[in-house]
């Protein structure tokens, strides 16, 4: 009857901390929704919307109404001959609306062309910044439970050394080992829990880092562990080089920014250039002078402005803009010829992490066996093994399994780093919701 309830407790919790587990997918999609600094690189959208209609402005009318109230006073008026005067004070009323329309402004056209194309900017610089917390935030996941690996691994380690240390002790006592044996295994003791405190410090390190990028955590163990990024990732070197030339946001960055250099060009141009504006004001004054009352007059203005010379400031300006131009030329030649290479490099990276990764778990098989074997000779003392042979032996299968923890996470991240080359690793290409 215990036993039925136990088995029964133990299906339970399994199938609860099932149900409560933490996916990757689940992580980066808290990120997506809930991370400040992306958040607020989303402002930027509306703020790039706003500056469009900014420049959407200087082609409609501007209407002004302005209205005055007067009220004189005067204490003394006196004619030429000292003799007191009439005083007939007003208070006049007066109001006025003013349409003032740009007719001709040659630098117009092109601020609302480089604002237009602020939105799409604006976008591509999302991109990126989804791409970077994305990235981070498969980081932060792989870190934590690579932090919580080692401290479970430095565990293990230092408590078979405390066993083996016992062990050592006895046998001391039946004169099967010396003194120095027993010095060496409490040595590798003390530096286990040395390294075991060191791996506990990185996992409350790795824990604020999770925090910080994707949210709170309550139950580290609660976390998925991954290797394989189950979308699509390209076949070939090739393939990677395409989808970069279409999806890398940097590269429609610095596409973009050439683009509102050569209107930032045309703009310091028409500084040079006439403008020619009209405007219409109607104004009505009330008890306007002691002989009018009323008056309503429009006046109907025209006006043309041509800046011939400021100094050198138009001319200068001009100048400046065309070498911004031409260092904005610069950089988006090497924004792809750095495009070629970062792909490359990620390519590589990928392939040498998965074999590096097979390499590592034959390693890991090749240290559990000799191990045992080694450890079995030991304690049975039916070999010829030393206290020496024991501690090479754990040390060796404690650096295996720590390089396999490595290595599985460096391959994760090393296909997710492609991605973020080639400018896949957004929402939507993850199908984040």
């Amino acid at each position: 009857m215990i036993k039925r309830i136990l088995l029964t407790l133990l299906i339970y919790g399994l199938i609860f901390s099932e149900a409560f587990a933490i996916s990757l997918y689940e992580a980066l999609t808290s990120a997506f929704k809930n991370n400040t600094e992306l958040n607020a690189e989303r402002e930027n959208i509306d703020v790039a919307k706003e500056d469009l209609n900014i420049s959407r402005s200087n082609y409609l009318p501007s209407v002004t109404i302005t209205g005055s109230k007067s009220s004189e006073d005067t204490n003394k008026l006196t004619n030429r001959d000292g003799s007191d005067a009439s005083i007939s004070d007003v208070d006049p009323l007066t109001t006025t609306l003013k349409i003032d329309q740009k007719v001709i402004d040659f630098g117009r056209k092109a601020d609302y062309q480089k604002n237009e194309s602020g939105i799409f900017l604006a976008e591509a610089k999302l991109l990126k910044k989804e791409q970077e917390i994305l990235y981070k935030a498969v980081e932060v996941y792989s870190g934590i439970i690579l932090a919580n690996e080692k401290v479970i691994i430095n565990q293990i380690n230092v408590n078979l050394l405390e066993r083996q240390v016992e062990t050592d002790r006895i046998r001391l006592d039946k004169g099967d080992i010396t003194l120095s044996d027993l010095a060496q295994s409490e040595s590798s003791l003390l530096g286990a829990k040395a390294k075991l405190i060191e791996s506990q410090n990185n996992f409350i390190t790795s824990r604020l880092n999770y925090e910080n990028v994707i949210g709170p955590i309550t139950d580290v163990e609660s976390l998925e562990k991954s290797i394989n990024f189950t979308g699509k990732i390209p076949n070939d070197l090739n393939e990677a080089l395409d989808l970069s030339k279409k999806n890398n946001p940097d590269i429609t960055i610095s596409k973009i920014e050439l683009e509102q250099s050569e209107k930032d060009v045309q703009i310091a141009k028409s500084d040079l250039s006439p403008s020619a504006s009209i405007s219409l004001e109607k104004s009505y004054s009330e008890d306007l002078s002691t002989t009018y009352d009323e008056r309503q007059k429009d006046i109907l203005k025209a006006t043309v402005s041509w800046p011939f010379y400021s100094g050198g400031k138009n001319y200068a300006k001009v100048k400046k803009n065309k070498n911004l131009n031409n260092r904005k030329k610069l950089l988006y030649d090497n924004v792809l010829k750095s495009n070629k290479t970062n792909i490359a490099s990620a390519w590589s990276n990928l392939q040498s992490s998965k074999s590096l990764l097979e390499s590592v778990k034959s390693q890991v098989q090749a240290a559990e066996i000799a191990n045992e074997g080694i450890t079995g000779e030991y304690e049975s003392g039916a070999g010829q093994r030393s206290t020496l042979d024991v501690i090479q032996s754990n040390s060796l299968l404690l650096s295996a399994k720590i390089s396999l923890a490595n290595s599985e996470r460096n391959y994760l991240l090393s296909q997710f780093n492609l991605l973020k080359s080639i400018g896949l690793l957004n929402s939507d290409y993850l199908k984040l919701q």
